[in-house]
């Protein structure tokens, strides 16, 4: 379908990707991941970067010795996930970018479905591939499945996983749809997009970041989609896994922040059930005597209301800057309440608007 088409981007100098990996102390990632990446990206489409997040491990040593065809970011400290990316993009010109976990093994004929897309529809800036589980390479993987979507209380599912369930894949989510959001774990955007509406928010550090991202290219009349024709295994949790208690307080933090930061409207009604889904998932950390996690809940919700001010400045900015309010592709309903109360565990059961 995109073979003659991407034998011409191959004689246009300007159609060029940087595929972004974002390293930081994970010298074992690299060396089991990085093979894969460098084997089938084809190197007249796209450049391969290490944006190194100030490494005290031997990654860079690694890189400088056996891959001398990637080329190297050095930033000088841990600068997180959202602000590392920033910095890196900072310094490439390639007009669109990859961003790439590092713990992702990539398949034959990866990058060209992604980029026909981005290149033949002028309103799609961003997509992801099919992200399948690394470790059950049957399965969907946790974060990103075939593609990201959101409920009216700003809880995250994706086609193929719904809170703790993970899918099979069957061929069931091949065709290729709008997703509210792509994956961080592989990602692929428009340069100057990202640059325009911001990039990644480093006051969110880590997780949740790339979904404020796509909720701003939405509400900025742009479009994302999950191309299914591109297939990448993620092995996830490789920097913080999901028992963690600081991964916890992130994940309620930003979800407050993700909220307050792109809601157009109904702020006061939504915070109040949020408030009250979070003191009942406090309550049951409580009684599975996860301490720290309840206390991350606590802690989340304090730094929350402490940054209040700097996140409504933001909520401005993005409000002033938005064309489309109702955002169709939102879940109109709460997926904690059909998941729980309804029963329906599985995407397929789901009403959602598919734009595409």
């Amino acid at each position: 379908m995109y073979s003659n088409f991407v034998v011409f981007l191959k004689k246009n100098a300007l159609a060029k990707i940087a595929v972004i990996i974002l390293n930081w102390n994970g010298c074992e990632l690299l060396k089991t991941f990085l093979p894969s990446v460098i084997r089938y990206t084809d190197n007249e489409l796209a450049n391969i970067y290490v944006a190194d997040n100030g490494s005290t491990d031997e990654s860079l040593d690694f890189l400088r010795k056996n891959y001398k065809e990637v080329k190297i970011i050095e930033l000088q400290k841990n600068y997180g996930f959202a602000e590392g990316y920033n910095l890196a993009i900072e310094q490439i010109k390639e007009p669109y970018t990859l961003l790439l976990n590092s713990d992702v093994e990539v398949t034959q004929n990866w990058l060209e479905p992604l980029l026909s897309y981005l290149e033949t529809n002028s309103d799609v800036v961003a997509c992801q591939p099919k992200i399948l589980s690394y470790r059950e390479k049957e399965f969907f993987d946790y974060a990103g499945a075939a593609g990201g979507f959101i409920d009216k209380y700003g809880y995250p599912f994706c086609r193929g996983r719904i809170f703790n369930i993970i899918e099979k894949d069957k061929g069931q989510y091949d065709k290729t749809i709008d997703i509210f959001w792509a994956s961080g774990a592989c990602l692929l955007i428009k340069t100057t997009v990202y640059k325009e509406v911001g990039g990644l928010d480093k006051d969110f550090f880590a997780h949740m970041e790339e979904i404020d991202l796509c909720w701003r290219l939405w509400a900025r009349g742009y479009r994302i989609l999950c191309v299914n024709e591109s297939k990448v295994y993620h092995y996830g949790g490789a920097t913080l896994n999901k028992t963690n208690s600081f991964k916890t307080y992130l994940n309620f933090r930003n979800n407050l922040c993700l909220l307050y930061k792109n809601l157009p409207n109904s702020l006061f009604s939504t915070f109040t059930l949020r408030f009250l889904l979070d003191f009942i998932a406090m309550l049951k950390f409580l009684f599975g005597l996860e301490f720290k996690n309840a206390y991350a809940v606590i802690k989340a919700y304090i730094n929350f209301f402490a940054n209040k001010k700097k996140f409504k400045e933001k909520r401005l900015d993005n409000i002033s800057k938005t064309i489309n309010k109702d955002i169709k592709i939102i879940y109109k309903k709460s997926i904690v309440f059909d998941f729980f109360i309804k029963r329906k565990k599985y995407f397929y059961e789901l009403s959602i608007n598919e734009p595409i």
